[in-house]
């Protein structure tokens, strides 16, 4: 079983490198500080 369950954690991983998942890593850590109030008066 434990084998099973790794080998699903390994296919995840996998696949979700191969969609881009992990491409940008720093930019939605810095969404959050940017001001949404000078987008939204534009």
């Amino acid at each position: 079983m434990a084998l099973v369950l790794g080998l699903g954690f390994v296919g995840a991983f996998m696949w979700a490198t191969s969609k881009g998942q992990f491409d940008d890593l720093e930019t939605p850590a810095h969404r959050i500080l940017n001001d949404d109030s000078e987008r939204k008066h534009s």
